[in-house]
């Protein structure tokens, strides 16, 4: 088994949606907006005669920018284990370049990014803890790989890794278990929210605010799931949906993309446990799981500069058992009906 990287920069045999990405001026959030109509979803394909994610379909996707694969096999053919390849309807794209603009008084940056797609496994298993423990490491060193290689382009500036699974979570119609990565020109609202309140926290009390968070679950008990060498599930205090769930690693760091393979292996079946059991609990639900990490450290003059010490890479799961209202988006208040302590208390009987 040996890792393949390729050239994600190379021209690729298919088209991409034109994007541009627009600031709010008044949340200072960023929306990406297409300006050509977006080609349809393909259909629903539960079977692996038609799924293009499957082993011996390589043709059927755009040609891999990396897998995991064995020793004797070639690119784009059978006998890899994780494999990426970019979205056959990518949001933003890597060629072009970089263009800042100014719209009366608004700010447009040019599409710039890239969006691939983290094919879990060449059988067609839908969901992620029906793959064994080693089958998800070497997804996450995936993640870990590829973010590693999309920081080496200085147009961007955060990479999001985020799994949609089942439709009620925003899935496509691929039943076969895959999830996502967007790379931006822009670190998002919400990560920059995140990353000024762990800075903030850390020039007040000189401690990483993650680290305490940690601490003080592991005291409290209550809201801790489970415990592993190398990391702490929890729900979170304020937990905005029911079984909302943060993975932890015990290490402070900063980054993902410097996860050892100790700590990714241990990682692997932290999520098998945790995920299946969610899915036990609560008769397999939708959930979107999302990455929380560094932004590209940039040699930019004050551009986070204290993040080394104060930021602490973690994993959000999002159970998607509950919808999302008026009040909670004219608020932004959540209403959570069942407390993070109760949900621990149901997970802990599936695990």
């Amino acid at each position: 088994m040996f890792f393949l990287p390729l050239d994600h920069s190379a021209t690729l045999p298919y088209s991409f949606d034109m994007a541009e990405i627009r600031r709010d001026i008044v949340t200072d959030a960023w929306v990406i907006v297409q300006t050509e109509p977006a080609p349809a979803q393909p259909e629903l394909a539960p079977e692996s005669e038609r799924c293009p994610f499957c082993s011996g379909h390589e043709a059927m996707t755009p040609p891999e920018v990396f897998s995991i694969r064995d020793a004797s096999s070639q690119p784009n053919e059978p006998g890899w284990l994780v494999r990426v390849v970019p979205s056959h309807a990518p949001v933003l794209r890597v060629e072009g370049e970089l263009k800042h603009h100014g719209v009366g008084i608004h700010d447009m940056v040019t599409g710039i990014g890239a969006n691939e797609v983290v094919i879990e496994t060449p059988e067609h298993v839908p969901a992620l803890p029906d793959l064994a423990a080693g089958q998800i490491t070497l997804v996450l060193q995936a993640y870990r790989q590829r973010i590693n290689d999309l920081y080496q382009d200085q147009r961007l500036r955060y990479v999001l890794v985020f799994k949609n699974y089942r439709q009620g979570a925003g899935a496509s119609n691929f039943t076969h278990s895959h999830s996502e990565l967007i790379a931006l020109p822009a670190t998002p609202r919400l990560m920059k929210d995140e990353l000024t309140g762990a800075r903030n926290y850390f020039e007040y009390k000189e401690r990483c605010l993650f680290c305490d968070i940690l601490e003080n679950e592991l005291n409290a008990g209550s809201r801790v799931l489970l415990e592993t060498p190398h990391f702490v599930v929890c729900a979170p205090y304020a937990s905005r949906f029911p079984y909302e769930l943060t993975v932890m690693p015990r290490r402070h760091n900063y980054a993902y993309e410097q996860a050892s393979d100790i700590e990714l292996d241990d990682l692997g079946r932290v999520m098998k446990r945790t995920l299946g059991a969610l899915r036990a609990a609560r008769d397999d639900p939708p959930y979107n799981y999302v990455l929380h990490t560094s932004p590209n450290l940039l040699p930019v003059q004050g551009y986070w500069q204290t993040i080394k010490d104060d930021y602490h890479w973690h994993l959000e799961i999002i159970p998607r058992t509950k919808r999302v209202a008026g009040f909670e988006w004219g608020s932004g208040f959540h209403i959570n009906p069942i407390a993070p302590e109760l949900a621990v208390k149901t997970l802990k009987g599936k695990l």
